[in-house]
C-alpha cells in the first residue's frame, strides 16, 4: 500500500493506463483475427487487400502509444501483407 500521496496518485494513474493498454490491445487482436479469416476466405482477398491500410494504420497506432513495440508491429504487417498476396 503506498504511504506518500504521489504513490497513491501513481497507483490510480497506472490503473487506468493498463486498462486503456488492455482494450486498445485487445481491440488491436481482434482488427488482426477478423483480417486473417477475410483473407483466408477464397472471395474475400480482394477485399482484404482493401482493409490492409486500415489494420496498418492501427498497428503503427499501437505501436507508436507503446502498446506493443515497434518491430512486433513491423513484423505483423509484414506477415498480414504476405497472406494478403496468396
Amino acid at each position: 500500500m503506498p504511504h506518500h500521496k504521489s504513490a497513491k496518485k501513481r497507483v490510480v494513474t497506472n490503473e487506468k493506463c493498463r486498462e486503456r493498454n488492455r482494450q486498445n490491445r485487445a481491440a488491436m487482436r481482434s482488427a488482426v483475427k477478423g483480417f486473417r479469416a477475410l483473407a483466408k476466405g477464397g472471395e474475400g482477398t480482394a477485399k482484404a487487400k482493401e482493409e490492409l491500410p486500415k489494420l496498418y494504420s492501427v498497428l503503427d497506432v499501437q505501436a507508436r502509444k507503446g502498446v506493443i513495440p515497434k518491430k512486433r508491429a513491423s513484423r505483423l504487417k509484414s506477415r498480414l501483407a504476405a497472406l494478403a498476396q496468396k
